[in-house]
Order: C-alpha cells, then structure tokens, then sequence
C-alpha cells in the first residue's frame, strides 16, 4: 500500500482543473462512541500531513465540541503553523446575542491554540433562508470581517444548505464572503431541492472559491446498487464507486477543496491514492456522461417517480410544496435532508399538515400515493423544529 501511495501520492502535478483532498474533522474516529481516538487520529493526521493533505476543517460543536481541541492536540502543537490550513466556523444558529459570538469565538481560538495566531478560513456555518436571518440579526458578517481585520482569520466564507436563490441573496448582500463550502455530488448535481448545479453556478458567477462537503451524499454513493455498479465496472473496471464520486467534483473548475470525513486509516490510504490519481488523469467527458446515466438508473432506483410537474400543488389547501419535499426522500438517513427539508418549509405547509384530501393525487400524471409519501416524509423530517427552539 505505501508504495502504491508514494506514486499516486498528493505531491503529483496538479491538473488544470484539480480540486485538493480536504480532512473532514466531523466525524473522527472514536473510542466507545465517546472519546475520540487520539492515538489514532494523531497516526491519522501524520499520515495526512506526509502526503500533502494539510487542509484540515472543523467546526465548534463537531465531536460534542471535542473536534476542535483534538486538532489542537494531534495538528496545532505538533506542526509550524504556516505548514497547515485550519479553517472552522461560527455555528450562530442557536445563538441569540452578539456576545455569545464573542465568547464563542474566543473559546475557538483557544481551542484551536491560535490565541497570537489565525484562522485560515472562518465559515458562517449553514447558511441559508432561516440562518440567514439569523446573521442578520446577530450581524455575524461584521462580526466576521472585525475578525478578518484584526487579523484572526484570513478569509470569510459560508458553509450552505438552501436553494440557489437564497445563496444568490447572500452572495450579493455581502460581497466580502471569500469562499462557499456547498454539498455537491453527482446525484444532488440537478436535484431539484438541492440544487448542486444551480448554487455551484451561482457561486461561479459572483467570483466565489467553492469548497464540497458530502462528495459521497453521507455514504449513499457507495451503496448505489447492482445495476448503477454493473455499469460502472463496465465503463470502468478499474475505478471504485469512491473514485467515481470524488472524480466528479474534483474536476469542476473553481472547487478549490474536497472534504472527506476520515475516521480510519484504511479511509485514509483509499482517498489519498484516489486524489493522487485523479490529479494525473481526471475523468473524461465520457466517463461524466456515465456518471449522468447512472445517476437516472439512481433516481428510478431510490426516487419517486416525482417530475415536478406541480399539477399536485394546484388545488392543495394547505400549500405543501409536495414535488420539493418528494425530491428529497432519496436517502433518509442523510442528516443534511433535514436541513433542506427545514428551509423548503418556510412559508409554505410542512408535511404533517396534510388533512389527506386526496386532490393533489387526481392530478398526478405518475399516480403516486402522494398521501402516504408524505406521511413517510413527516416521519423523516418534521421531527426538527428548528435550531433556536
């Protein structure tokens, strides 16, 4: 395996439009569910750190709020700091005072031992129509450019979970955002609640840097299924399905970063021989028309049959956006899900407040069960009231 690394290692001349293997500190490795594994995540960090991965992202309550001084522990007191890229975020939706910003913020540079030193990226984290307006009440964008000019952090930007329209607001609110970090992969690129393309795009035309997290959708791109696997392998006999998606958002032109939450060593070697790859032969346009066959065999497999036609929607009394809420059914166990979910429902019914009419199914040219998928929808989301209460 080491030989095998050193070849396809990080150190290979980067393509023209290579993005860089980010670590994921969300999920770290743990000992009884409980502690984090130090001994391991300090192997982790080394083995990372010797071929090139040195980006390291993070947040104030990942691990239970033991994610941020375990960097400390195993990167921060170990390395020269200008050897690393630390960037962490402002977690502002369960604040309700600028001062809780404040304390928060000090407590992360304490954490992070930064206290003389600096923040390579400081992230808005999960901004979208609620969070926003929560920014705007607390004034964290001032509150992060003070940071900025003060030398703590040296760059600004928001991690995103909304539509492209809202990160179109955003982006034109405040020109000082640096960085977008989007949840982009090949089975979210057109989701219609999702809308990977759109925000990537969107991101694009304002000059922004795009970091990805969920390149993999939480797991859900490496249990595709038989029929996805079989033509892969035919296309590809060579590639794994991590290989598969990584390529796909490694190679969009303005992503700087690809995260991946690593929590074993095996994880490890696979990503890092994986980017090395990528970077000395990217996928093809035919491979990325592959991976949009795929993702059709994806959708009929694990989706409804839902075309966002609306015709369901003419005639509902509580005015559920049901082709918006359908879309997102494809991976439950996808915490982001609910997050989308939460921002969809704003100002418009939630799936629970279905009174099962039966309307909008008289006028679904797929005859869906509208009625009980969205009582499966209910069960998946509505759980969530939101962050602040």
């Amino acid at each position: 395996m080491k030989c095998l690394i050193h070849h396809a290692g990080m150190n290979v001349k980067k393509g023209k439009y290579m993005a860089d293997l980010g670590f994921g500190c969300m999920r770290l490795p743990m000992v009884n569910k409980k502690e984090i594994d130090m001994e391991l995540f300090t192997d982790m960090v080394d083995f990372a750190m010797s071929h090139g991965v040195n980006y390291f992202d993070t947040a104030y309550r990942y691990c239970g709020g033991k994610s941020e001084p375990a960097l400390k522990t195993a990167l921060v007191d170990r390395y020269p700091r200008e050897k690393y890229i630390l960037s962490t975020k402002l977690t502002n939706e369960f604040m309700k005072s600028e001062k809780e910003q404040e304390k928060c913020f000090s407590e992360q540079l304490k954490r992070l031992g930064q206290e003389d030193g600096y923040i390579d990226y400081y992230f808005l984290h999960n901004q979208g129509k609620v969070n926003y307006a929560v920014s705007k009440e607390l004034h964290s964008f001032e509150f992060a450019l003070k940071q900025k000019q003060a030398g703590y952090v040296k760059h600004i930007g928001i991690s995103f979970h909304d539509t492209a329209d809202v990160l179109d607001t955003i982006l034109s609110e405040h020109p000082e955002i640096e960085v977008v970090l989007l949840q982009i992969n090949y089975l979210d690129w057109e989701n219609e609640s999702i809308q990977s393309r759109e925000c990537y795009e969107t991101a694009v035309k304002y000059g922004k840097t795009v970091f990805v997290m969920e390149p993999l959708k939480g797991g859900t791109l490496l249990n595709v299924g038989e029929e996805v696997r079989n033509r892969l392998n035919e296309s590809r006999p060579d590639y794994s399905l991590a290989k598969w998606a990584f390529g796909f958002v490694s190679g969009l032109p303005k992503v700087k970063y690809v995260l991946s939450g690593m929590n074993s060593m095996d994880v490890m070697h696979e990503n890092i021989e994986i980017f090395g790859a990528l970077k000395e032969m990217p996928l093809s346009k035919e491979d990325r028309a592959v991976l949009k066959e795929c993702t059709a065999l994806l959708q009929k497999s694990i989706m409804l049959p839902c075309t966002s036609c609306g015709y369901c929607m003419e005639e509902c009394p509580k005015d559920i956006p049901i082709p918006k809420y359908l879309n997102l059914l494809q991976d439950k166990h996808n915490t982001n899900q609910v997050v989308y979910y939460y921002e969809l429902s704003q100002g418009h019914g939630r799936a629970k407040d279905c009174i099962k009419c039966g309307l909008c199914e008289k006028h679904c040219p797929q005859h869906i069960d509208i009625r009980k998928e969205l009582e499966r929808v209910s069960k998946s989301f509505d759980f969530f009231k939101g962050w602040r209460n």
